[in-house]
C-alpha cells in the first residue's frame, strides 16, 4: 500500500508540469491526424507517363495502364522531366512510349515502352501493371499481323478483328475465398490505424524516460534517502518508484488507445492482445525510465536522451513501416523493443491476430522489461544507498 502511495504522488507530480501534459495529452493526437491524413490508407501512386509523338497505340497502351485501377497517370512534355519528378517522388514510377510507338507496332519493327522508377517502395507492384497492359497490347498486335498475313486483310481490320475477339473471351478469373479468423488487409486496416500504433509506442517511451527527471531530483534533494529514514524499506520505495514510472507510461498508452479509437476510429484488435502488448510495453519503459534515473547525474542530462529515444524508435519501426527496411535492417531493429512492440501491433491491426499469436512479441517484451527493471533496481539501491 505504501509503495502505491509513492507511485501515485510520482504520477501527481507529472500532472503541474504543463509541458508534460502537453506532450502526453496534444501532441501525439496532432501527430496521429497528420500521420493518417498524409499518409492513410487512402494514398494513391502516380505515375508519369511520357508519350508525345507515339500515336494512337501508344494512347491505347497509356488507357489500359490507367484502367488497371490502383494508381493515377499525370503527364510530362519531356523525358528529363519525368526522370526529375521520380528522383524528386513527384511520382512513384513513370512510363516514356516513344515517338513513332504506332508506326512501329504497324509495320512490325521492335518498340519498346521504357520504365523509369527508383529502387524498392511502390516500383514493382507499377511495373507489373505496366508490363500487363504492354504485353496485352502486344498479343493482339502479334494476332492482328499473323491474321493479316494469313488472310490477306489490312492490319487496321485485323486489329480490330483481334480486339473483338479479345473482348468476348471470358478469360480467366481468379476466385479468392478467406478463410479462419483472418480478413483482408484492406478491408480492416484505417488510414490511422498504423500511426497510432507508431505513436503509442514513440510516446510511450519517450515520455517515460522524460519522468525520470523526478527520479533525478528526489536523489540529488535527499528525498530518497530521508523516506529510508522512515519505517520504509528500499524494497518498498523501489517498488513505488517503479510504480510511479509505470502508471505514467499506462495514462499515456491507455490515453493514445482510447482516443485513437475514439476520433479516429482505430481498430486496436483483439482487446486482451492489445492490453497485454501495452502494459507489457509500460513495463519496458518503465524499466528504462528508471534506469536512467538511477544512472543519471542531474536533470540536464535528461535532453540528451531525446535523440536516442527517436533513433530507438526509428529504428524500431514507428517512423518508416519495418516492411520496407532491407532485409540485414529488420534484423539489426529486433534489438529494440520498439520492433518487437510494432510487430505485435501491426498483427493484431493489419491481421486481426489473436492473443496467442503474439505471445513471440509479448514474450520478447517482457524479457527486455524484466532485464531493465532489474537492473535499474540495482543501479538506483546503489544510488541511493552507497
Amino acid at each position: 500500500m505504501k509503495a502505491l502511495i509513492i507511485g501515485v504522488v510520482n504520477l501527481k507530480r507529472l500532472t503541474r508540469d504543463r509541458i508534460s501534459l502537453f506532450f502526453i495529452f496534444v501532441f501525439p493526437v496532432v501527430l496521429i491526424l497528420l500521420i493518417g491524413v498524409s499518409f492513410g490508407g487512402d494514398f494513391t501512386p502516380k505515375l508519369g507517363v511520357v508519350s508525345s509523338g507515339s500515336g494512337d497505340f501508344g494512347a491505347e497502351v497509356v488507357r489500359a495502364v490507367e484502367k488497371g485501377g490502383g494508381l493515377e497517370v499525370e503527364h510530362f512534355g519531356d523525358e528529363a522531366t519525368l526522370v526529375d519528378a521520380v528522383e524528386r517522388g513527384v511520382v512513384e514510377a513513370g512510363i516514356i512510349v516513344p515517338r513513332g510507338y504506332d508506326g512501329a507496332l504497324r509495320t512490325g519493327e521492335h518498340a519498346h515502352v521504357e520504365y523509369v522508377s527508383q529502387p524498392g517502395g511502390l516500383s514493382t507492384a507499377l511495373q507489373t501493371t505496366v508490363d500487363s497492359a504492354v504485353a496485352d497490347q502486344g498479343g493482339l498486335v502479334r494476332a492482328a499481323r499473323f491474321a493479316a498475313a494469313d488472310a490477306g486483310v489490312s492490319f487496321e481490320d485485323a486489329y480490330r478483328r483481334a480486339e473483338a475477339v479479345s473482348a468476348a473471351d471470358p478469360g480467366v478469373t481468379v476466385g479468392v475465398d478467406s478463410v479462419g479468423a483472418g480478413r483482408p488487409e484492406e478491408e480492416s486496416l484505417g488510414r490511422f490505424d498504423l500511426g497510432a500504433a507508431s505513436q503509442l509506442v514513440l510516446f510511450t517511451f519517450i515520455n517515460s524516460l522524460g519522468g525520470s527527471v523526478a527520479l533525478i531530483q528526489s536523489r540529488q534533494l535527499g528525498v530518497s534517502r530521508r523516506i529510508l529514514s522512515t519505517p520504509l524499506g528500499i524494497g518498498t520505495l523501489l517498488v513505488g518508484e517503479a510504480i510511479g514510472r509505470f502508471l505514467i507510461a499506462m495514462v499515456q498508452g491507455t490515453f493514445i488507445v482510447i482516443t485513437a479509437a475514439v476520433l479516429f476510429g482505430v481498430n486496436w484488435g483483439a482487446p486482451v492482445a492489445a492490453t497485454a502488448l501495452v502494459i507489457a510495453f509500460a513495463l519496458v519503459s518503465t524499466g528504462a525510465a528508471m534506469l536512467f534515473g538511477a544512472i543519471l547525474a542531474n536533470e540536464h542530462q535528461v535532453a540528451a536522451l531525446t535523440p536516442l529515444s527517436l533513433g530507438l524508435a526509428a529504428l524500431g519501426g514507428c517512423m518508416v513501416p519495418l516492411e520496407v527496411f532491407p532485409p540485414l535492417m529488420k534484423k539489426v531493429a529486433l534489438i529494440t523493443p520498439h520492433a518487437w512492440a510494432m510487430q505485435g501491433f501491426t498483427e493484431l491491426i493489419r491481421r486481426n491476430a489473436g492473443f496467442f499469436d503474439v505471445l513471440p512479441e509479448l514474450g520478447v517484451l517482457l524479457g527486455f522489461a524484466v532485464v531493465l527493471l532489474v537492473a535499474a533496481s540495482w543501479s538506483l539501491r546503489r544510488s541511493i544507498v552507497a
